[in-house]
């Protein structure tokens, strides 16, 4: 069963904190120094909120699939979709490590299906040597898509090497 996934970037997490406790009835499941993540059962939802972008506002949508099959599923809906899209295994971020797939909308909006394999202790970490692969939030790549450019996004500069960075 898939759960919706918002992903808030924020100036000031512990006021974000107490107005989003306020708002969904409940303390978050996960909490840290720079993120917080409320798994609510109604609405189905994965909201998550951090202090790690320079830019304040929506970070990204998506779906978190209970499944390797579900997510191999939503890869085929996503090769549908007619964009290019990225794939990420074993991507430490958000203090989960996940295997997923990044796709932006025609507006821009980065959109992300993953399926959480474990936590770990970290919000992200660094690609293993020669990965072209982001590790944590939404990769260069789809910031840089045409679909993106048209929503005004902007990508920070390129590394020299063709390894991509993570987070907006």
């Amino acid at each position: 069963m898939k759960r919706f996934h918002v992903h808030i970037a924020v100036a000031d997490l512990d006021a974000s904190i107490r107005f989003y406790s306020a708002l969904f009835g409940t303390e978050p499941t996960v909490r840290m120094d720079d993120y917080a993540k409320w798994m609510l059962e109604d609405p189905r939802v994965n909201f998550a909120i951090s202090k790690r972008s320079e830019a304040v506002g929506l970070n990204h949508l998506g779906f978190q699939v209970e499944s390797a099959t579900e997510l191999s599923q939503m890869q085929g809906q996503l090769a549908q979709a007619a964009q290019p899209y990225v794939e990420e295994s074993q991507a430490a971020c958000c203090y989960a490590k996940s295997d997923k797939y990044w796709i932006a909308d025609p507006q821009g909006i980065a959109w992300e299906t993953f399926h959480t394999l474990q936590s770990v202790p970290v919000f992200s970490a660094e690609p293993p040597s020669g990965s072209k692969s982001a590790t944590c939030c939404v990769p260069v790549s789809i910031l840089t898509s045409p679909s993106s450019a048209a929503r005004g996004r902007a990508a920070p500069p390129p590394e020299s090497d063709s390894t991509e960075r993570c987070c907006v």
